[in-house]
């Protein structure tokens, strides 16, 4: 069992105390006091996957105040402050309306962008920028709306423009140019919803065709990470990006999919929703999550608050000031716990949550608040203290939250089971993952007439190859097959039986 990182408290005084963990005090030698304001004296990193990067393990999203401001909050001041906390990863998108902007106002004043007088190279390399494109498309795909994504650019903008556009309001004039030094850490193709934009995100993939009518973001994307020109689409070889990756809310199944398809290991992270109330919708943590984790794709949690809807907010997208919640947590369901939860999941390896107010009272700030409950090391939560965790959140909404997360499933059968038998003496049986429930995924079986016989540990499918177990009967006469789940908590689903 993991070590509990509740700093000695049993797990009573856990639930006893945990109105008092909304100021953080309990977390004191994490910080020490200057000028008033509690400042972090090394902020916990974390290896950033197979990125070369360690990255903090709060990272400052880019929507609540810095894309939807309300009177009052200035938003440059948020970014400002973040950076002098000491926090290195920080979050934008195409999506988020002024929020680039912002970022650009930021990091002038930061030193952080190339050709100012101010520049700082090494300071630069020191964060972790990254933004997104909702586009599916490098080329074409105008005549399929359902899988073409959307962008607050121009009219007929494609992957690469969504990139130069982030460029222009992070590091240039906002109209068009940027500093030809100016780079993105890494760009996200954003939001991920359905097998059909995974397919259109593919289209020449692994042999881009410049004269082709459509082509995938991907292998736009590539060629602006490499500075190539396979697709016809980067003509000055240009270096725009150094990371691709993607995101999503909603369907573990089609994020699994997503990183099955990468036989090159392209993408190099993931944005992902965890929060306490995972397993009660169509769950991350036993599904997608762990697919990345195996292929050392930096992940990075998101709707940790679920989008304010844990605390004041209806459980519904925000799209306006009015959505931005100001308060620092609550008794009932304090903040730092639902951090702690989103950042013990394994392979998480930051938190991006979005800002609505500073303040110069550490204990009212919700910057300095979520930045104490983000000093975690890597599983440093007990599964009984993640469960008491989960107990909490679901006295907020009855536990629906998670209004951008799929409906709840149980555990599945193995998938698309397939039985070949050679030479009369062995049978090849292969399958496709099974998805979780709310348990994870513990082994799978291969019974033969109704006999078991095998036991597979499990592993996650990390490629589109399908699991393959041989049975060598020998003289026994196989009738049927059935390849059955198991989770951790000894429930079992079965595929239907295979006649050979």
């Amino acid at each position: 069992m993991a070590k509990n990182h509740f700093d000695g408290q049993s797990r009573r005084q856990f639930i006893q105390t945990s109105g008092a963990a909304v100021v953080g005090l309990t977390l004191a030698p994490y910080l020490v006091q200057s000028e008033n304001v509690a400042l972090p004296v090394a902020p916990v990193k974390r290896r950033f996957g197979k990125i070369d990067f360690m990255v903090t393990t709060l990272g400052l999203g880019g929507q609540a105040s810095i894309q939807w401001t309300p009177a009052g909050i200035d938003p440059v001041a948020i970014i400002l402050k973040a950076h002098k906390l000491g926090v290195n990863y920080y979050d934008t998108s195409n999506y988020y309306g002024p929020s680039q902007m912002n970022y650009g106002k930021a990091f002038r004043q930061l030193g952080l962008v190339p050709g100012q007088p101010n520049y700082d190279a090494k300071k630069r390399k020191a964060i972790f920028v990254t933004s997104k494109t909702g586009l599916r498309f490098g080329k074409g795909g105008d005549d399929r709306p359902e899988v073409h994504g959307g962008t607050n650019g121009a009219k007929g903008s494609k992957a690469i423009d969504d990139v130069r556009r982030t460029l222009t309001q992070v590091f240039g004039d906002g109209t068009g140019n940027f500093p030809k030094e100016a780079y993105l850490d890494m760009v996200l193709i954003h939001t991920l919803n359905s097998m059909g934009e995974v397919d259109a995100l593919y289209e020449g993939y692994d042999h881009p065709d410049p004269n082709a009518k459509s082509i995938g973001a991907l292998a736009a994307l590539r060629d602006v990470r490499d500075g190539t020109n396979r697709t016809g689409l980067n003509p000055k070889n240009e270096k725009l990006i150094h990371h691709i990756g993607f995101s999503g809310h909603k369907d573990a199944a089609v994020m699994m999919e997503m990183i099955q398809r990468d036989s090159e290991d392209l993408i190099d992270g993931m944005l992902i929703a965890i929060n306490a109330n995972d397993k009660q919708f169509f769950n991350m943590q036993y599904n997608v999550i762990p697919v990345a984790a195996a292929k050392n794709i930096g992940i990075i949690a998101m709707k940790v608050f679920a989008d304010g809807a844990m605390y004041t907010k209806k459980a519904e997208w925000s799209n306006t000031p009015e959505h931005v919640v100001l308060q620092v947590s609550s008794p009932e369901l304090p903040a730092h716990h639902l951090i702690r939860y989103s950042l013990s999941t394994p392979g998480i390896h930051t938190a991006i949550i979005g800002i609505g107010q500073i303040s110069d009272d550490p204990k009212q700030c919700q910057l300095i608040q979520n930045l104490i409950g983000a000093q975690l090391k890597p599983i440093e939560m007990s599964e009984e203290d993640r469960n008491m965790v989960e107990a909490l959140a679901m006295k907020s909404k009855g536990g629906k939250t998670n209004y951008f997360q799929n409906a709840f499933q149980d555990l599945t059968p193995p998938r698309e089971v397939k039985v070949q038998v050679k030479n009369g003496e062995k049978a090849l049986i292969t399958w496709h993952t099974a998805y979780a429930g709310d348990a994870a995924i513990d082994h799978y079986e291969i019974w033969r007439n109704d006999s078991k016989v095998a036991n597979i540990l499990f592993t996650p499918q990390t490629t589109k190859t399908p699991y393959l177990y041989t049975d060598d009967f020998g003289k026994t006469t196989p009738k049927q097959y059935v390849v059955k789940a198991v989770d951790k908590k000894n429930r079992v689903a079965g595929s239907a039986p295979f006649a050979v």
